[in-house]
């Protein structure tokens, strides 16, 4: 089974709100997952509120061989800043 931490879109139409979850690669992108890890909401005002993630879990699935998707790897780099 290969893991992924990628994003599951929520919210309505034109008001996305996302969840940052820890997924079997086989899945659909909004079915089922293993662990909710954080929420992305990019039409927040507050640069801080954009993006709230467990960071430790996502450094335990990564130590248990999850990838990350593109666009996680690139909001966790922002978020490193």
């Amino acid at each position: 089974m290969a893991v992924k931490i990628r994003l599951s879109r929520q919210g309505a139409k034109k008001h996305p709100q996302y969840m940052v979850v820890a997924v079997d690669s086989n899945k659909k992108r909004d079915g089922e997952y293993l662990q909710k890890l954080g929420h992305y909401f990019p039409k927040a005002k507050d640069s801080k509120e954009k993006l709230k993630v467990n960071v430790e879990a996502i450094q335990a699935w990564q130590a248990k061989g999850a990838q990350l998707t593109q666009t996680v790897g690139q909001l966790l780099k922002t978020l490193a800043k």
